[in-house]
């Protein structure tokens, strides 16, 4: 039995449909519970990435076939929630801060996002209050404020809030519709770049990303997902941040599993010639921010195709490259509560949410396919790549184009520990969990948990064959 969902995820990447039956799926009743399709949007995502995983390692690797991937909705349940199973020495990691939260308004509900202390600056700033303003303080000021004018004046101080709409309202609303009118995954050849040479595969597991280098520009969940998940296939990955926004240690925790992490200052002349010797030998730059808000580095994509000829570059963003909203901050929770996903999964008088942050994930793991099924094509063809994602264009997806699982034989499903496990590392004793990207042959986990943020080197860990 083939999945809808599945078929429509592996058609964006522009994959070949005879694919298709090399996927199969153990499907676990009680998993992901929600009222919109968020099971069946999960398990497309991740079998779309691990078919992509095991083409292009196929390829690399000289097989006659592309081998079996296996998608289980336990691992997949498990995977999503891996920031809420974290365990750090036995503690339990801080997923929201007290202001991100929804808040009653004059004529409604908005919701914030305050978990990075400038965010939580600047959220305060726009509603008058003192920075160690108490949460009381904060929802006595929004009681009796409007919703969009509050969504407004936080935007305007550059923090976030967004207000509850409904899907016929978001339907309606111009940013709404321009991402309706956009592909799930934005697909674009920039140039006639040469196809890169293809190095072979040999050993086990089977690893296709192996001496690929990544350059991760990404912050909080569905770019990191998307890293981590090339890292597990055996990319080189080296996440960079600005030194003056540290990343939040929970969250590096649990997303930079299997990654390098280095500090640049882009806008200091040796940082910035640091990243240009960088961008000579990589072929890959994921970018995480708003649409943008790296372009005055030399990051746009076209400038990218043209200092490193034949490069893949993936672009995430919440709300879209386009529309009125293309430059805004944003989150899963933020998207969730604009799109009119609130309030199906609760109401208009009380908003709920998905039982994961699904919108994140999901796009990581379509991210990652999208970057393999580019190698693959420029391969192929040549050129220089670039995709584009947004978590708003997942939720139209959920919400408007997903479907409900067909009737099938369904297994058991008793809580995530089959695909939790332990390891040592230099933050500490961590519990984790395991990938949900599986396919014969492949890994089953990293080859290294997270160093400390920040502390590797800015240089790539090696050179491979070719270089």
């Amino acid at each position: 039995m083939t999945d809808a969902d599945m078929d429509m995820a592996w058609a964006a990447l522009g994959g070949d449909p005879a694919l298709m039956p090399r996927i199969s799926t153990l499907a676990r009743e009680g998993v992901l519970p929600s009222r919109l399709p968020v099971r069946e949007v999960a398990r497309a995502c991740v079998g779309a990435c691990a078919l992509a995983a095991a083409e292009w390692g196929a390829r690399r690797a000289g097989l006659s076939a592309v081998p079996e991937v296996r998608v289980d909705d336990g691992a997949i349940a498990t995977a999503f929630h891996s920031e809420r199973h974290l365990l750090v020495d036995g503690r339990e990691p801080v997923n929201f801060a007290p202001l991100s939260r929804f808040w009653r308004t004059a004529d409604g509900w908005v919701r914030t996002h305050a978990n990075y202390p400038h965010h939580r600056e600047r959220l305060l700033g726009a509603l008058g209050l003192a920075a160690d303003a108490s949460v009381e303080r904060v929802a006595a000021a929004l009681a009796g404020r409007p919703s969009a004018e509050v969504e407004e004046s936080v935007y305007a101080a550059g923090g976030l809030a967004v207000a509850l709409r409904t899907p016929e309202e978001w339907a309606a609303h111009e940013q709404g519709r321009a991402i309706a009118a956009h592909p799930l995954v934005g697909r674009e050849r920039l140039d006639d770049a040469p196809e890169r040479p293809l190095v072979p595969l040999a050993g086990k597991p089977l690893l296709p990303a192996a001496g690929l280098r990544v350059l991760d520009l990404t912050r909080v969940i569905a770019g990191p997902v998307a890293t981590r998940t090339l890292a597990l296939l055996g990319a080189d990955v080296l996440r960079i941040d600005d030194p003056r926004m540290p990343e939040l240690p929970d969250q590096h925790a649990d997303m930079d599993v299997g990654k390098r992490s280095t500090v640049l200052d882009l806008t200091a002349r040796t940082d910035h010639r640091t990243f240009d010797e960088l961008l000579a030998r990589a072929d890959v730059v994921v970018t995480g921010y708003r649409p943008g808000a790296l372009d005055r580095f030399g990051l746009a994509p076209e400038e990218l195709a043209e200092r490193r000829p034949g490069i893949v570059v993936a672009r995430l963003s919440a709300w879209g490259g386009y529309g009125p909203w293309a430059g805004r901050r944003g989150f899963d929770s933020l998207v969730q509560v604009a799109t009119g996903i609130a309030v199906t999964e609760g109401s208009v008088e009380r908003p709920g949410a998905l039982p994961a942050q699904a919108l994140d994930h999901g796009t990581g793991y379509l991210l990652a396919a999208a970057v393999l099924r580019s190698l693959t094509e420029q391969t192929e063809e040549g050129g220089s790549r670039v995709v584009r994602l947004a978590l708003a264009r997942t939720a139209a997806w959920l919400t408007g184009g997903a479907t409900r699982d067909a009737e099938r034989a369904r297994a058991a499903y008793d809580g995530p520990d089959p695909w939790l496990v332990e390891t040592d590392s230099v933050l500490g004793r961590l519990r984790y969990a395991l990938p949900p990207v599986r396919f014969a042959g492949g890994p089953d986990d990293w080859a290294r948990p997270p160093g400390r943020w920040g502390e590797d080197p800015a240089r790539w860990a090696s050179v491979p064959p070719g270089d």
